[in-house]
């Protein structure tokens, strides 16, 4: 496995500087976010350090001149978006912007970007199952003829009340992979596995990943915390009663999840992923907390 961060954390530092940091620091690879150059709608988004719009050959030979400068890889391309979202315009460009993405990873020979599924969250899945394949089905032909992977993050994006009842992203549980992947049986498709949303809903990520381990493309790591006092008193129909944490400063058992990755025979990057809120004071706060989850997650990886 190959430790890496996703560099949505460092918005103002170029992909250079992320670069510096990561071989300064000892880390294998990075996450990179490819947005749309422009205004961020949420914590964490809008954030680009490779902007794929127009990307050409010459942007694609500066970017792996960088790669080998530093000797760093870039583990994938990401961004996040909502390409299910009700209103058909919108959907379009967020559409149009994740094949961009993936023809920018090809060119690079990354061969691997990140993402939503996406969701209306006020329809059910099976009312969006018909939206999910219409958008998915094309963008997977389009990335196998590209030859890149496509791993789909599968937080549930259902954090605030504009993002209430059903989320902003499908790809939840295990009944939706299997649905997803029997709806497109492609080796492209897959997912970037993150176990933190997997803690405050009560799913088994251990056995996801005996389960669906073969599909993953890509990992996260980043932990989460669930305060029983707040679950106390909202309830699970509540938000905002389980926070992300640093690895290890949560509740997912790190050595049981390296131990099982290994099993299934992941040999991927695993990325880490900081949206932690005690680590937002400053500039220093930030960086120390991308060390302290790489020296964390080290005892597990080598």
């Amino acid at each position: 496995m190959q430790l890496g961060y996703v560099t949505a954390i460092l918005p103002d530092w170029t992909l250079e500087e992320n670069m510096q940091f990561a071989a300064k620091q000892g880390f294998d690879c990075l996450e990179v976010m490819c947005w749309p150059v422009g205004k961020a709608e949420r914590r964490y988004a809008g954030v680009t350090h490779i902007d794929v719009t127009n990307f050409t050959q010459a942007d694609a030979e500066r970017v792996k001149g960088l790669m080998r400068q530093y000797n760093i890889n870039i583990s994938s391309l990401g961004y996040y978006p909502n390409p299910l979202v009700a209103d058909a315009e919108e959907r379009q460009t967020y559409v149009d912007h994740i094949k961009k993405v993936i023809a920018a990873s090809a060119m690079l020979g990354i061969n691997t970007m990140t993402t939503f599924v996406g969701r209306d969250p006020v329809k059910t899945i099976d009312d969006q199952w018909g939206d999910f394949e219409a958008v998915w089905k094309p963008l997977i032909a389009f990335a196998e003829s590209q030859n890149v992977r496509v791993g789909i993050e599968n937080c549930p994006m259902l954090f605030t009340w504009d993002e209430w009842p059903g989320g902003k992203n499908l790809a939840i549980s295990p009944d939706v992979w299997r649905r997803m992947f029997d709806a497109i049986p492609s080796a492209n498709f897959g997912l970037n596995f993150d176990p933190s949303h997997l803690i405050w809903q009560h799913i088994d990520y251990i056995r996801c990943i005996r389960e669906f381990g073969g599909k993953f493309i890509h990992v996260h790591a980043k932990d989460t915390k669930i305060d029983s006092d707040l679950l106390y008193q909202h309830g699970i129909m509540g938000v905002k009663w389980h926070r992300p944490k640093l690895p290890g400063l949560g509740d997912v058992n790190w050595g049981s999840f390296f131990s099982v990755l290994n099993d299934v025979g992941y040999k991927g990057p695993v990325c880490i992923e900081v949206e932690d809120r005690a680590y937002e004071g400053s500039q220093a706060d930030v960086e120390r907390s991308i060390v302290q989850s790489r020296r964390y997650l080290e005892q597990f990886m080598r």
